[in-house]
């Protein structure tokens, strides 16, 4: 009798949606793993290590007292301006670090990609855990300066986490649409950091809201992180830091769009991923 041929094996994605969600919790392990390998390979052979996480955003926050703060003379809302920067900072800088690391995320792991089935949106995903990293890390210097300047904490604060959130999301949506783009067209890596770098002043990062006229503001708020920003202010300075509540509402809806319409585009362009990547 001829000998029986091996059983052939094939890999491949679930074949509806809620498999697909499903492959994603039963791959968590993965998320887990890149997410730390991220973080170790980040501060890795570095003098000052997780140093690095506070000194951006206080020497942009240096800068911006000193131009807008000093020379400019622009309010503050009645908050004291290193604190009012450097609560902008902090969001800004985990969104543009999570969408600088997702953006470039699954150019990163192409080896990955091409050779073993698992549902993409894990690599992007386990990319923000190292933004977020830096941002806690941050925060314990946001904490020095509020003592410092005597900006006391009060049950604001308990809207901090939401903010947060948003400033990840949006990242996220960001990021998908990015990433996605990126494999297909390379060249995409070079607009990143001009995103980034336009977003930091098109932001109310060394500035407040409340000098963009009333008239505009609630298309300046079609920016997601304005809304973040002045919510993130608004919470760290117990209420003080103005905060354009249409703008906030505005800017949830327009992260929730951006979230949704990354996560579609991300799944159409992923069965695509290991052969063009």
């Amino acid at each position: 009798m001829p000998a029986a041929e091996p059983a052939e094996i094939v890999i491949e994605a679930g074949r509806t949606e809620s498999q697909y969600w499903r492959d994603l919790y039963r791959y968590r392990e993965l998320f887990y793993f890149l997410a730390w390998r991220d973080v170790i390979v980040r501060y890795k052979q570095t003098v000052i290590g997780v140093l690095w996480a506070v000194l951006r955003p206080l020497l942009t926050m240096i800068v911006f007292v000193f131009i807008f703060g000093k020379i400019a003379k622009l309010p503050t809302d009645g908050v004291p301006y290193p604190v009012m920067v450097f609560a902008a900072m902090l969001p800004w800088q985990l969104f543009a670090t999570s969408l600088s690391e997702g953006s470039n995320s699954l150019i990163s792991n192409a080896n990955l990609i091409s050779k073993v089935y698992f549902p993409r949106l894990i690599v992007p995903a386990s990319a923000v855990i190292v933004s977020f990293v830096d941002f806690a890390i941050s925060l314990g210097l946001l904490a020095l300066l509020m003592t410092w300047y005597h900006v006391w904490p009060t049950f604001h604060l308990l809207a901090l986490p939401l903010f947060t959130l948003l400033a990840l999301i949006a990242s996220t949506g960001a990021g998908l649409w990015l990433a996605a783009l990126n494999v297909q067209y390379r060249d995409f890596r070079y607009v990143v950091p001009f995103i980034v770098q336009f977003g930091l002043y098109l932001s109310p990062v060394g500035f407040s809201t409340s000098i963009v006229p009333e008239r505009w503001r609630l298309f300046y708020s079609l920016n997601p992180m304005v809304g973040v920003i002045d919510g993130f202010r608004w919470a760290v300075s117990g209420g003080h830091s103005l905060i354009y509540w249409p703008g906030v509402w505005l800017s949830i809806i327009v992260v929730s769009v951006l979230l949704a319409a990354g996560i579609w585009y991300f799944r159409r362009m992923e069965r695509t991923f290991a052969d063009v990547i």
